[in-house]
């Protein structure tokens, strides 16, 4: 069965992408992911490396349920808890890829492991920057734990022997039960989470920023930001190659005072970065 990118974003939805006649409504919890077999033993986190999941994915093995990375020590956990715990045919967790900097989320996995979370929900003995599982319930840990075998390739981006080794998880998995797909209990306590529907701003409302107004430009590989006065006066010019360096200088020296329109500026300079490194035109919005 070919893998189907499963891309929801950062919060929970009540619609999700079927894979599988039998699969209703998995995975649960919304991430990136590419499932392949939902009724397959074999989950594979590819830890901080991005690229590896769909390179896995693309010719995937008998064996293998699921491929998707995790970047972060807590909120990435919480996602593979949640699904892997709502999908009783999942048997090993294999981590593979390189480790995120600084959040070390396999270790921080061998941690879970081997200690569980404390009263504070933090990951005992994890060597990341905030291992914290605040949207996790003690048993639903616990139910992952007794679930679970964990099988660490940690370093490991050589797709080939990535497949070999699901192939041999998949040969020794235990017998199969009726595989049951069971939303996780923090799905519950989710929907009782305010989901508001965003809604663009009406122009006749909009307020200037006081600081001024900024045209933005492209030249010779680099991104050229004028700041004006609104009596056309030009104020600077800011000169930077990609867009997060520009708009830290903007908010850091006070250049924008309005929300809306830091976040109006951050994406037209993104825009602008994209198109230098695509190669397609760019225009400015007027909003």
């Amino acid at each position: 069965m070919p893998p189907i990118m499963e891309d929801f974003g950062f919060f929970l939805s009540r619609t999700f992408a079927s894979t599988h006649a039998k699969m209703p409504n998995w995975p649960y919890v919304p991430g990136t992911y590419f499932v392949s077999d939902p009724e397959a033993p074999v989950a594979v986190c590819t830890l901080g490396s991005v690229d590896l999941a769909p390179a896995i994915a693309a010719d995937p093995p008998a064996g293998l349920c699921i491929t998707g990375k995790v970047e972060t020590e807590n909120i990435g956990i919480e996602k593979i808890i949640k699904n892997v715990i709502s999908n009783n045919a999942i048997r090993f967790l294999l981590c593979v890829g390189n480790e995120p900097p600084k959040h070390l989320t396999g270790a921080t996995m061998v941690a879970l492991f081997e200690n569980g979370i404390d009263e504070n929900n933090r990951i005992s003995g994890s060597p990341g920057m905030r291992p914290v599982l605040p949207n996790t319930k003690t048993t639903e840990v616990e139910a992952f734990r007794r679930q679970i075998e964990p099988v660490l390739m940690v370093g490991c981006t050589n797709v080939a022997k990535i497949h070999d080794k699901i192939r041999e998880l998949a040969a020794r998995a235990p017998d199969p039960v009726a595989v049951k797909f069971a939303p996780p209990a923090g799905m519950v306590e989710a929907e009782t989470v305010d989901h508001v529907i965003a809604t663009g701003e009406d122009p006749q409302r909009i307020k200037l920023d006081k600081t001024g107004y900024f045209v933005i430009n492209i030249k010779a590989g680099a991104i050229l930001v004028e700041h004006y006065s609104y009596k056309e006066k030009l104020l600077r010019v800011i000169e930077g190659t990609d867009a997060r360096s520009i708009y830290l200088t903007l908010v850091r020296n006070g250049w924008i005072s309005k929300l809306d329109h830091a976040a109006y500026i951050g994406k037209e300079l993104t825009k602008a970065e994209l198109s230098m490194k695509h190669g397609f035109p760019f225009l400015q919005d007027g909003g």
